[in-house]
């Protein structure tokens, strides 16, 4: 929220997870933050963009996260504090740099570099759920997991100190339900920093050699490893010999507690939250487990802490062999999706032979059927005037018309939407950033093992600059026969509107330079068209022309996003209706059963089509649909 960095020192204000953590880089000194967008990390560094003119650090929205991670380091090693964020996703996409620098360090005089990923248990806006703490173990790298608002401010200002001190960089790692859950914060002070960037030229920040390079980064950890062992992060609370130990993080602490107030177990259940994950501090660890009979390992998605307390219990003199250890690995703790309470609930009422219930056995169904009663159940669909709905329908009727079994390989945006039951299901293959123009590079090389089917890349404007240019490159140089359909709808719009190289302005608000879409292509040597998809006919022939000739060939569907444009014009483009006498009804259904826009429901007492005049956007693109004209449109007065 702008304005995060006005806050009074020793205030208490409600604030989410992703703002706690910003709210920690500026009480940290932070002077230059990156990312890119992408749920459920989005908002962290929107707030520091929002505090930049007033702090005077450095805010961007990167081209991709492995950019935004080298632009921070570049900062770090000048000797400034940097931050950069991103979902488990984009962590995928800066591993590559990120790897090297775990075995470069910082150099002489770095300053703090804190990497902030944010996972998202159950794959609520994501393709997986994977768990990035096997990524800090695997480089080698200090990992912070906060388990409140609080925790996250906290810990982020510390990692600071922590990279410093250590010179690497620190993981801060969130996930969903904090990233997005609000709890109370106390705020402590923004410092003015006065820190100068310099790079000292008399050394080299690389690699290379690794294996000098590796032994040090060994000894970077051993050393943090000390520090974890009596860090105030980890914490335990309970019996001193407890007849069961949680040993938990995140989200598990607060839920195991919860959990033990209801069952009456305070007596009985100690619980170990630890918020410094790696190095593992195997010590305090060993000692909690030494005074208890039984461990429960209460944590989200992959049995990471488990595995490591088996392993500290396996290798310990002072624990005893009798231990018994529940958690995934004997079915106590699901392995996939988030925690919740209830979770931790049954765990302990199983553990200790307690009859508990959180709720009635039949009151999901209940509650799943009285929600049934009240709400339209539409599914994942478009917005109301949303170029895409357009584009896709264009792009069905086109492929339909060619007749040769084409097909759509797509990536992550909006547009992703296809592939729900309210969209067209056209995309056929759907993965990662990108990867939807480097999957149709692939299959643009195989006629010559008889595939006639032309296969057509689909990417939003955001992606193409993100990742999908490179694939684009190699399909020009490679000689595929494919096709890309770009489309630019003028915004990061999946995320929150957040600008990218094709827009006028930065993350701050001030104008930017725009790097051509069209221009790009053309001068990589594509053929390129652009088009309207609201203009249906004539989208469709171009398409149809396109699919038929050889080579790349990029179709640019430029249209703004509905939101962005109803922000800017505040205005309805046309008054649509249907006129009842023309509507087939029941013996028709095309714009409601087949366009399936949400403005466009089925009037139960008349049996026909009707405009929903409180959510049409008033594209009129509908008009150009309905095979019997029986929708008009005008533009208003």
């Amino acid at each position: 929220m702008p304005g995060l960095a006005r806050e009074v020192t020793g205030s208490r204000g409600l604030l989410m997870g992703n703002e706690a953590i910003a709210r920690g880089a500026l009480e940290a000194g932070v002077q230059f933050a990156a990312g890119y967008p992408g749920t459920p990390s989005s908002e962290i560094v929107e707030n520091l963009a929002g505090a930049a003119k007033e702090t005077g650090i450095y805010v961007e929205w990167s081209v991709n996260e492995k950019v935004a991670t080298e632009a921070a380091a570049a900062a770090s090693l000048a000797g400034l504090r940097a931050l950069a964020a991103m979902k488990t996703a984009g962590l995928n996409v800066a591993l590559d740099f990120l790897a090297h620098l775990g075995y470069s360090g910082l150099g002489k005089h770095g300053g703090g570099l804190v990497v902030v990923v944010c996972d998202d248990p159950e794959g609520h806006s994501s393709g997986d759920e994977a768990d990035s703490r096997w990524v800090a173990k695997s480089m080698s790298v200090p990992l912070l997991e906060p388990g409140s608002p609080q925790e996250a401010l906290d810990m982020t200002k510390w990692a600071f100190e922590l990279s410093e001190g250590s010179n690497c960089f620190c993981f801060v790692r969130s996930y969903t339900r904090l990233s997005h859950a609000s709890g109370p914060v106390t705020l402590g002070e923004v410092p003015e920093v006065e820190r100068k960037a310099h790079f000292d030229t008399t050394q080299t920040i690389s690699p290379y050699l690794a294996k000098p390079h590796h032994a040090s980064l060994l000894q970077r950890l051993a050393k943090v490893g000390e520090l974890f062992e009596s860090s105030p992060f980890n914490w335990y609370t309970g019996p001193e010999n407890p007849e069961l130990l949680i040993v938990c993080s995140g989200s598990g602490g607060s839920y195991s507690l919860e959990a033990i107030g209801s069952l009456n177990l305070g007596q009985s259940v100690g619980v170990l939250k630890l918020g410094t994950l790696w190095p593992f501090p195997k010590g305090l660890v060993e000692k909690h487990l030494a005074r208890t009979s039984r461990v429960l390992i209460v944590e989200e998605v992959d049995p990471f802490i488990e595995i490591h307390v088996k392993e500290t219990a396996f290798e310990s003199p002072m624990v005893p062999k009798s231990l018994r250890i529940y958690g995934k690995g004997s079915g106590h703790i699901p392995s996939v999706g988030e925690l919740t309470p209830d979770l931790v609930l049954k765990a302990l009422s199983t553990l200790f032979g307690l009859e508990y219930c959180a709720r009635e056995p039949d009151y999901e169904q209940k509650a799943h059927g009285a929600a049934t009663q009240m709400l339209i159940d539409r599914g994942l669909t478009w917005c109301p005037g949303c170029p895409h709905r357009a584009s896709f329908w264009s792009l069905k009727k086109a492929m339909q018309k060619d007749g040769r079994g084409g097909f759509l390989t797509g990536d992550i945006g909006c547009y992703t939407l296809d592939v729900y039951p309210a969209g067209n299901q056209q995309t056929k293959a759907l993965h990662a950033m990108g990867s939807g123009v480097g999957l149709a590079t692939g299959f643009g090389k195989l006629n010559q093992f008889g595939s006639k089917q032309p296969v057509i890349a689909v990417c939003g404007d955001s992606t193409f600059y993100h990742a999908s240019i490179p694939a684009l490159l190699n399909a020009v140089h490679n000689r595929s026969n494919m096709m890309m359909v770009l489309l630019d709808n003028a915004a990061t719009a999946m995320t929150g509107f957040q600008p990218h190289p094709g827009t006028a302005f930065d993350a701050v608000g001030n104008a930017a330079p725009v790097i051509d879409a069209e221009k790009l292509c053309q001068g990589i040597g594509c053929k390129v068209v652009v088009s309207d998809p609201f203009d249906i006919k004539g989208t469709t022939e171009k398409l149809l022309q396109l699919l038929k000739e050889d080579g790349v060939r990029v179709l640019i569907l430029r249209r703004k996003c509905e939101l962005v444009r109803m922000r800017e014009e505040r205005r309805y483009p046309y008054k649509v209706w249907v006129d009842g006498e023309k509507c087939r009804g029941d013996k028709c259904g095309y714009c409601t059963k087949v366009f399936k826009c949400p403005g466009l429901p089925w009037d139960m007492e008349t049996g026909k089509a009707q405009i929903q005049q409180a959510v049409c956007s008033g594209c009129g693109v509908c008009v150009d649909i309905c095979p019997f004209g029986a929708i008009a449109r005008e533009e208003p007065a």
